[in-house]
């Protein structure tokens, strides 16, 4: 399991810090929740603050792209998200997938997609032979520290099975409500990264949570 802990959780007055506990606690990306206020009703990075946190961490960054016209401004965000570097944009706005994913990998990140709660992943089969990965949505996207939605784990599990037919090496992420009570049912149902944010930026110990989390992650303790 790769964890990668979601950046727009922690102290927004102290990017670089929470950068720098992410490095500590090992972390394997830092996920960076990009939202427009269209897409989703919120507003989080612009460009620039992604070139400052390119400039802060030698992790590479995980771009979750959460924005209506993700193809508008892709080149920038890539620019600014350096290398290595992954990029994932939604299903639901990105009507020209196979162009934005061509792009994404030209730019030289790996290249992604992520659906909604309500968006089966049934939709992805001729997409998967040009996917690096799929982020699989267990909350509606938009807000930090929703609840857990368990019938995710339905839809990884079906995802599972369509990349094991396709043969195409496409790993599964998960983001949204992940935690130390369900971690080791989200990594058993075949997600392979973790994105958990208020899990970790809200505990009394970040560091500890990290750990932990790694932990309960474990084949050998599920």
């Amino acid at each position: 399991m790769r964890l990668a802990p979601s950046i727009f959780a922690a102290d927004l007055a102290d990017i670089a810090g929470g950068l720098a506990l992410c490095e500590r606690g090992g972390a394997d990306l830092v996920h960076v929740d990009v939202m427009d206020g269209h897409f989703v009703p919120n507003l989080t990075f612009g460009i620039p603050v992604i070139k400052a946190m390119r400039a802060r961490t030698r992790l590479p960054l995980d771009l979750h792209l959460m924005v209506a016209n993700p193809d508008r401004l892709l080149d920038d965000y890539l620019a600014a998200a350096g290398s290595p570097a992954q990029v994932t944009v939604h299903w639901e706005a990105a009507p020209h997938l196979d162009r934005l994913l061509e792009r994404i990998r030209q730019g030289g990140a790996r290249a992604g997609v992520a659906v909604n709660p309500a968006t089966p992943v049934e939709l992805l089969a001729d997409a998967l032979p040009r996917l690096d990965y799929v982020l699989v949505m267990s909350v509606n996207p938009g807000f930090s520290g929703q609840a857990f939605l368990p019938r995710a784990l339905d839809k990884v599990r079906r995802l599972r099975r369509m990349i094991e037919i396709s043969g195409a090496p496409v790993e599964i992420e998960m983001d949204g409500g992940i935690d130390r009570d369900n971690i080791a049912e989200v990594v058993s149902s075949g997600v392979e990264m973790c994105v958990v944010g208020s899990a970790i930026f809200g505990a009394g110990d970040p560091l500890a949570m990290m750990s932990e989390l790694r932990e309960r992650a474990r084949p050998e303790t599920q």
